[in-house]
């Protein structure tokens, strides 16, 4: 079963995008400090963070998918990691278009921001706002929309009135590129106070329904990158008050690959998204003394770590509000090749047995009988909500 879910790495050139990108799939990217150095994207697999279920059993997992280290289990999610977006970017400046292009299939943005303040708007060195950083972007993202949605604007709003096509389904008919659907439409304007009668809708109206319509389909959660540098922790006490809504992490991107990469050559034990890590064997001067700065001044200082783990289970799990569910039989945890608890997919919080049934496979859906419950062995029915963790078994005709 491929992975269906991805996360876009957004923000300006020279904000950490490539190494939080690189740090988060340990795959080679061409890390420097010029804009668009990133000009195609790159995609990559990353993982969340699950605490696995095999311990409950007695038993040790061996994933078929993902991997699993001190309990803890990772479930792979695809990560893009698109060029720097400059001021213009909706307007085609910079490598706007193509930028844009791309997230179109992004169930969600993670924006790096920097959060030093040392580069500018355009990503080269000099003073920059992280707060100026955040607002810029989300017009971009704004316009963006709002270019796709006053295309057809007058044609669109007349058909409605005339034809009684129903507004939620022409809206998402016209986004769908952007994976934009009918409860997206009605949510927002569930949430907004605008009049009945789309024709009669103003400028500000049509810009706050496409902000708000950007917002659920296209969720942002902030990373504030370069945590440890200079200004940093103060930038990240401003961004907070600033966006009081938004989730933002306090992140250093760099300290996680250094880590990554030092567990990978077998120097140090450390499983991402933890506050320490072990030494494993003799390090040379400069490895001793990069890794204890780390210590001292990132993990040391944030319940997060590092915050590259965080911010990658905050978007999944907080933001886009996904469960993670273990097929399990109730008496066998093994698959028929005898892997034990092989697999562990990422489902829409709400989701149910049948849902779930489906997920797996079609004919499950379609011969679903019930659902049993590993851990209490309880038969559960086709609209049973399913939980963070569950294991289930699908009992099919």
């Amino acid at each position: 079963m491929g992975i269906s879910m991805l996360l876009a790495l957004v923000g300006k050139p020279n904000c950490g995008k490539s190494t939080f990108f690189k740090a988060a799939t340990l795959a080679e990217v061409e890390i420097g400090n010029r804009p668009f150095v990133t000009i195609k994207a790159n995609h990559g697999v990353g993982y969340v963070k699950v605490e696995c279920i095999d311990k409950e059993f007695g038993v040790q997992c061996n994933p078929s998918h993902g991997f699993c280290i001190g309990g803890n289990r990772f479930v792979s999610v695809e990560i893009m990691d698109v060029a720097g977006l400059v001021p213009g970017a909706s307007e085609g400046k910079g490598l706007g278009n193509q930028f844009l292009d791309e997230l179109r299939n992004a169930d969600c943005f993670i924006h790096i921001v920097d959060a030093s303040g040392e580069t500018n708007i355009e990503g080269k060195q000099g003073k920059g706002d992280p707060i100026e950083d955040v607002s810029f972007l989300e017009e971009e993202l704004d316009m963006w929309y709002y270019n796709i949605f006053i295309k057809v604007w007058k044609s669109f709003a007349r058909k409605i009135e005339m034809e009684k096509v129903k507004f939620s389904e022409a809206v998402a008919k016209q986004f769908s590129g952007l994976k934009v659907d009918e409860e997206h439409v009605k949510e927002a304007l569930r949430k907004l106070d605008l009049p009945e009668k789309p024709s009669t809708w103003g400028e500000k109206d049509i810009k706050l329904f496409v902000s708000t319509l950007r917002k659920l389909s296209k969720p942002m959660i902030i990373a504030a990158n370069k945590i440890d540098k200079y200004s940093g922790k103060e930038n990240y006490r401003k961004l907070r008050e600033e966006f009081p809504n938004l989730i933002i992490v306090p992140c250093s991107a760099d300290s996680e690959l250094a880590l990554r990469q030092a567990a990978k050559a077998e120097l140090i034990e450390y499983i991402p998204g933890d506050k320490e890590f072990k030494v494993k064997k003799q390090l040379n001067d400069k490895q001793e003394s990069a890794l204890n700065k780390i210590k001292r001044e990132v993990l040391g200082v944030y319940v997060e770590g590092t915050g590259v783990q965080s911010v990658l289970n905050s978007a999944v799990f907080s933001l886009l509000k996904y469960i993670a569910v273990f097929p399990a039989g109730a008496n066998k945890l093994g698959d028929s090749k005898g892997n034990i608890l092989p697999d562990c997919f990422l489902l829409p919080k709400g989701s149910t047995a049948l849902d779930f049934a489906f997920f797996l496979h079609t004919d499950f859906g379609k011969n679903f009988i019930k659902a049993i419950d590993a851990r209490s062995k309880r038969a559960l029915g086709k609209n049973y909500k399913l939980k963070h963790r569950d294991a289930l078994e699908i009992v099919t005709r």
